[in-house]
């Protein structure tokens, strides 16, 4: 395991940890050993949920490591499985990630975040894309941010390069809560969504991916067609038949993800 990345297991919650000081920044080896973290909580039947965070109070993550570019890494290296930060490409993660932004997220740290199905951000946290001072555009921040706030305010964050404060990330609908503690509001999340249905939790993430194009006629059709794995195989659990059961008996569900 590489030491910048460090996991602790609460019963079903998984967290993780990106502590590189200064900046949390991320390069090729923190990403790769980012992503067996990430795919492992993926392929465990008994973790629900993750909590992504960043260590100490200033940085949740500084993006890519500029100082591993300046000694050879390049733009476009492989940054292992689930993409940069190993998560960002992980395309079939059926559980909920929550961001818990205890500081600033600049670049792909801001793009790690988007990743994320939930983000929590601390009062003093901010929100910037800097790329286009030098340059360039930041990868998936330019086709996950519009879908993510309002598109022309999404264009100017991507366009201008500001920063943006967690009050107005949360005025935009960016992030769930401004909290003065980020971890312990993503814990108490991270609790609930632990305690709720897996399989739902996984076919509402397969859905909401597989439909985000689509028109509402064309939902219809996919989700009726067999086709979506994850929404077939909540149909047909044993917790699909347990959450009425318990309701009808006045009682609370125990959910057994099969």
């Amino acid at each position: 395991m590489n030491d910048a990345v460090k996991v602790q297991r609460d019963g079903a919650i998984l967290e993780v940890t990106l502590d590189r000081p200064k900046a949390n920044a991320i390069d090729v080896a923190t990403s790769v050993a980012m992503g067996e973290v990430f795919i492992a909580f993926r392929d465990d039947p008994d973790l629900r949920v993750a909590i992504l965070t960043g260590g100490g109070e200033k940085f949740f993550c500084a993006g890519w490591d500029l100082k591993a570019a300046a000694e050879g890494e390049a733009y476009d290296a492989d940054y292992g499985p689930g993409g940069f930060g190993g998560i960002t490409e992980l395309h079939d993660l059926n559980k909920p990630v929550i961001a818990a932004v205890n500081g600033l997220a600049f670049g792909g740290g801001f793009e790690l975040a988007l990743a994320c199905d939930l983000i929590v951000a601390a009062a003093h946290a901010e929100f910037c894309l800097p790329e286009i001072k030098v340059g360039v555009l930041a990868d998936a921040a330019t086709f996950r941010l519009p879908k993510r706030m309002p598109r022309n305010i999404a264009m100017e964050l991507l366009m201008t390069g500001r920063r943006m404060d967690a009050d107005e990330a949360a005025r935009w609908g960016l992030v769930n809560a401004v909290v003065p503690s980020a971890m312990e509001h993503a814990r108490e999340l991270a609790a609930l969504l632990a305690s709720g249905p897996p399989l739902a939790l996984a076919a509402i993430k397969a859905v909401v991916r597989e439909t985000e194009s689509l028109t509402n006629e064309q939902c219809y059709d996919l989700m009726r067609s067999g086709r979506l794995a994850a929404f077939e195989a909540m149909l047909a659990s044993e917790d699909a038949k347990e959450g009425p059961r318990a309701f009808a008996e006045k009682r609370a569900p125990v959910w057994k993800g099969k």
